[in-house]
């Protein structure tokens, strides 16, 4: 059985992936295959993860799935949840195409979560 250790390097050898990064919604890395400080751009996610729960609550939408940041010199950060305590983080390039990594973690997510 494939361990997290697997899909991180899976995702880190895509075409445009900057960063992979699988961490504890406290903020604690668990893993990671990154060209950025991965402590600190962990230590980040709770706030966001609680500000998007939040968000889910009150348009009674359920707790967080997926979100993606684009900021303004571009690239984009999509934070998955594999479990309820466990995040996935991909850094994108500019360049990259999102639409199948969007997919294939909406139909893989379940057993994404079982390699953690």
């Amino acid at each position: 059985m494939p361990a997290i250790r697997d899909l991180i390097r899976a995702l880190r050898n895509r075409p445009g992936v900057d960063a992979a990064v699988v961490a504890g919604r406290d903020g604690l890395v668990i893993d990671a295959e990154s060209d950025v400080d991965a402590e600190r751009v962990a230590a980040h996610l709770p706030a966001l993860i609680v500000a998007a729960d939040d968000l889910g609550r009150a348009l009674d939408r359920g707790a967080l799935a997926t979100l993606v940041v684009e900021h303004e010199r571009g690239g984009l950060a999509v934070i998955s949840a594999l479990t309820p305590d466990v995040l996935l983080l991909v850094l994108l390039d500019p360049a990259a195409d999102v639409g199948p990594l969007l997919g294939e973690l909406r139909r893989d997510r379940a057993r994404l979560g079982t390699l953690v």
